[in-house]
């Protein structure tokens, strides 16, 4: 085998090498997630409330009908000023 052969080869090899072990990485694991209504902050809601419905648009703090997505099992053992995350609409004193 000559230099060039043996060059063409390692590269082979080595490229080779890269794309095996990119296969043997562990693959990102989506977080399971739930709505969590109530415990957002003014501006901070993920979406949908009474008078709006977009992200970012609630205007009070704790809204109950606002939600924050977060991760699976936490809504409930949520704590705020107005009382515990809902994982259903909930209505606030104003």
């Amino acid at each position: 085998m000559n230099r060039r052969e043996f060059s063409s080869v390692a590269l082979a090899g080595a490229v080779a090498a890269a794309f095996g072990s990119l296969a043997f990485t562990a693959p990102a694991v989506a977080q399971e997630t739930e709505q969590c209504f109530g415990v957002a902050l003014a501006g901070q809601n993920d979406c949908k409330a009474g008078a709006h419905d977009c992200k970012g648009h609630s205007t009070v703090d704790y809204d109950g009908q606002s939600f924050k997505v977060v991760p699976k099992g936490t809504c409930m053992t949520m704590q705020t000023p107005q009382g515990p995350g809902s994982l259903t609409p909930v209505t606030r004193p104003t």
